[in-house]
């Protein structure tokens, strides 16, 4: 991977949000969570995340997430996925999510 420069990350939209409604989700070809997430102003958006393995649905109800807000919708199965869902992605393929350590307002911009 070659450098980016900042004028490149900032055109990246990374925001806080918070996870309001989790379903399984069966179609997906990966075992896979649909997930409801508020990002205040910006509104409630969708995403598809694969977190089955470490997170349970209701551990993630309130969690505070970092996202990707601007990347365009992308169909998974038969659900739009609006955000991408930052998180670590362990060497047994398992997923850790990012959150900020402190409660903050969601919608906020990161920088």
């Amino acid at each position: 991977m070659g450098q980016v420069t900042y004028d490149d990350f900032e055109k990246v939209e990374i925001h806080i949000g918070k996870i309001i409604k989790v379903e399984e989700f069966p179609k997906a070809k990966k075992p896979a969570y649909k997930l409801w997430i508020d990002f205040g102003d910006l509104g409630i958006k969708k995403s598809s995340a694969q977190i089955t393995k470490l997170y349970k649905q209701e551990e993630l109800i309130n969690r505070l997430i970092l996202a990707v807000t601007n990347f365009p919708p992308r169909q998974v199965a038969n659900f739009i996925s609006e955000v991408l869902v930052l998180g670590v992605v362990l060497d047994g393929g398992e997923v850790v999510l990012i959150q900020p350590d402190r409660d903050v307002a969601v919608g906020k911009r990161i920088l």
